[in-house]
């Protein structure tokens, strides 16, 4: 049975809701803690996928100013979760880095995360499961080239 697109939408937004809060519910990592906040998560992921950054690097992947950059990484600093480094050849240029403890806690986040997936999609089928990736995979496509806007 075909479903209006409008209909469509209406469902997506409540089921995305519910599942976002039911992640963050069944989460007990220090994230959903308020050890850190969800950007500040971001920007350590990125720092564990990428290495050590630029300021302006962690700017343009957050989609923040550097001005707002800087509180975020005040804020990790301050917490012992990455420091910062001057480029040898250029002292204007600052690097973030992670610590040992950001590390520590990215790679906890991410075990306990895999876990609950795990857990939840253990009870699908593996078609079923394939399908959901290819279907995620493509809207994540979409919305990383910027190609839906929001009036």
């Amino acid at each position: 049975m075909a479903v209006p697109l409008s209909e469509f939408a209406d469902k997506m937004s409540d089921i995305t809701l519910v599942i976002a809060k039911e992640f963050t519910r069944r989460a007990t990592c220090e994230l959903f803690k308020g050890a850190i906040t969800m950007p500040q998560f971001l920007v350590l992921n990125f720092l564990s996928t990428r290495g050590d950054s630029r300021m302006s690097d962690l700017a343009h992947f957050m989609g923040v100013t550097t001005a707002a950059m800087t509180g975020i990484v005040e804020r990790l600093v301050e917490g012992g979760y990455v420091t910062r480094l001057a480029e040898p050849n250029d002292r204007r240029v600052i690097k973030i880095k992670l610590t040992a403890k950001a590390a520590g806690l990215v790679k906890k986040v991410h075990g306990q995360r895999r876990q609950m997936i795990m857990d939840i999609f253990g009870r699908l089928s593996e078609k079923d499961r394939q399908d959901y990736l290819k279907i995620i995979t493509e809207i994540s496509g979409i919305l990383s080239n910027g190609e839906t806007k929001i009036s």
